[in-house]
């Protein structure tokens, strides 16, 4: 599959319906998403592997996993409607994607990658460490997605654990109009991905 063709089967992958302002659910975009799929699908960390999506919201990292030839994926998320939302989308793509519904702090299985796009603690603050934390607990390669002005407290981060951040990738990210206190209808940010081993 090319990166263009996994981009346009995650284009249909749904939003949230009733998105969560204090979980932070904004959906990653497809052109994001597929970048950083395939990229890691380039690498050797998803055809064959088992891979977890810690905060899979509608799905889009899973969905795009088990396109790309994983072996067992699995997206937890705490919002039910957002894995009934995935459960359908994978379904529809032919994806051989496994969702549940869980807190990331009860995550207790290893894998041989994770994807996320954790909150950013916007709203809660430090709400990204647990899934950080969480990520390196279960798994020896991570792809994550953050604020990229907090890269450098990351690189920290994960050096404090025996971690090293190998690879980061800038993306543009247009956030749009989701909540009642954002003040204008698109705003652009900075966003960046690293790949943690």
């Amino acid at each position: 599959m090319k990166k263009k063709e996994l981009e346009l089967l995650l284009q249909t992958v749904p939003g949230f319906e009733d998105p969560d302002p204090s979980l932070e659910q904004y959906p990653t975009p497809a052109t994001i998403a597929a970048d950083i799929l395939f990229n890691a699908y380039s690498r050797g960390d998803v055809a064959g592997m088992k891979v977890i999506d810690l905060g899979c919201g509608t799905g889009v990292f899973s969905i795009g996993a088990g396109l790309l030839g994983a072996e067992t994926v699995i997206g937890y998320d705490i919002s039910e409607p957002a894995i009934g939302i995935a459960k359908k989308a994978a379904a529809n793509l032919g994806s051989r994607a496994d969702f549940r519904v869980a807190d990331v702090s009860d995550v207790d299985e290893g894998a041989d990658t994770v994807f996320m796009n954790p909150p950013f603690g916007c709203q809660t603050r430090s709400a990204d460490r647990r899934f950080l934390d969480k990520a390196m607990e279960i798994a020896e390669c991570v792809y994550s997605v953050h604020m990229a002005g907090t890269l450098g407290f990351l690189e920290g981060y994960v050096r404090e654990r025996g971690r090293r951040i190998v690879y980061d990738k800038t993306y543009k990210y247009d956030i749009p109009h989701t909540f009642g206190f954002h003040k204008k209808e698109r705003r652009t940010i900075d966003i960046v991905v690293v790949n943690i081993r």
